[in-house]
């Protein structure tokens, strides 16, 4: 096991809602979720306590944050304030997102 680079049993894909799974791997301060969507896969509003950061890889999916929503696509970037209600609906293809969280979610990270 390395100090350094996470191995595959490490980082399992864990799905979250139906048609969404992640893939994460955590240091001490913060977690890299890969965010994988269904076409049509709905993450059900919510929040948290934690600082998100992320990207849109690949396809596209409707955003909802706070009181603003947009379509996002590949290169769009977006931040979710800790605290603030959000959802996210895929689209009509596969997509993928890479979402940065500060502090590490220990309800993503299989211990």
């Amino acid at each position: 096991m390395s100090a350094y680079f996470a191995d595959k049993s490490q980082c399992a894909p864990k799905t979250i809602f139906p048609g969404v799974d992640i893939t994460v791997v955590a240091g001490q301060q913060m977690m890299l979720s890969l965010v994988e969507f269904q076409p049509g896969a709905v993450v059900e509003e919510h929040s948290h306590p934690h600082e998100q950061v992320g990207m849109m890889l690949e396809g596209r999916a409707h955003f909802f944050v706070g009181d603003e929503d947009r379509v996002l696509g590949p290169g769009d970037m977006y931040t979710i304030p800790g605290g603030v209600t959000h959802r996210v609906v895929g689209l009509d293809g596969e997509a993928k997102a890479l979402d940065i969280f500060h502090p590490v979610r220990d309800d993503y990270i299989d211990k």
